[in-house]
């Protein structure tokens, strides 16, 4: 949670509420008629309290009462907040999106923003599984470091990028080898490709070349075999993925050579292995 928002809820929730004379009325949508910072400060009480749910609602309450009201558009990232915290993501990632669109270019719009990535984040499962909300908090991370560069979240949005980039090549490395089980050649060489071209700088490349290696070799494209244990040897001359693709070109009276028109001697031109 932001600095600036944590001051706001315990300074606030810390406070006194002023005190009715007599009891609120109640609309037809079953909201009570207070001032917008009356509920605001409860719901900062409710969130002090632990009382998350109850401190959403009265967020919410705000939002729909006093539509685009400056302690609405609080209310509206508190909302996400509080929805986080109790692990409701889908309602966390809806708000917080609202926030975003509605107030782009606010304090916490950045904010925001990481919390769309880490409720992602949060639902990420084994590499067993399908992949597609680690897709959505890989995007959601790479964009807040691209919006927001300089922001508080931007390092932590750094790391949950590489993480999430290994988990998606990690699953590319696990159909490809299926495939390549399978001697379904050219499917296992695509998944390769796509780890290469895509996360290069995870740490499945290495096995990636190897694997185009075995792969290019097993469909008789020899001088692309030999490029990628070239490259894998250029760049990872140490690494047994290196010995497994020498060995394995050697035994088929070749040694590796790189062919600089090839697309993975091009790709790695690009950019450089960290």
């Amino acid at each position: 949670m932001t600095s600036k928002l944590l001051i706001g809820v315990f300074v606030v929730a810390g406070m006194a509420l002023a005190g009715c004379s007599k009891s609120p009325e109640v609309d037809e949508l079953g909201f009570t008629e207070k001032p917008a910072e009356e509920l605001y400060n409860e719901g900062l009480a409710l969130v002090n309290s632990g009382r998350l749910e109850a401190a959403s609602k009265k967020f919410t309450e705000i939002d729909q009462v006093y539509p685009y009201s400056e302690f609405a558009r609080r209310a509206m990232i508190m909302s996400a907040f509080t929805n986080y915290r109790s692990g409701k993501f889908p309602e966390a990632i809806n708000s917080a999106k609202r926030y975003i669109t509605l107030y782009p270019g606010s304090d916490d719009a950045a904010y925001a923003q990481y919390l769309v990535g880490q409720s992602y984040f949060r639902q990420v499962l084994d590499i067993t599984r399908d992949q597609e909300t680690t897709e959505k908090a890989l995007a959601a991370m790479g964009e807040l470091v691209q919006r927001y560069p300089n922001s508080e979240y931007a390092e932590d949005a750094a790391d949950k990028i590489r993480i999430t980039s290994d988990q998606l090549a990690g699953k590319e490395m696990q159909v490809g080898r299926y495939y390549l089980h399978q001697r379904r050649y050219v499917a296992a060489i695509n998944r390769f490709k796509f780890v290469v071209t895509r996360f290069q700088t995870t740490r499945h490349t290495e096995e990636a070349l190897a694997r185009l290696t075995e792969g290019y070799l097993s469909l008789g494209v020899v001088d692309e075999a030999q490029t990628a244990a070239a490259v894998l040897g250029h760049n990872f001359p140490d690494s047994k993925w290196y010995k497994d693709a020498f060995n394995l070109l050697e035994k088929g009276g070749y040694e590796p050579e790189e062919n600089k028109k090839s697309w993975i001697s091009r790709q790695f031109s690009k950019v450089k292995i960290l």
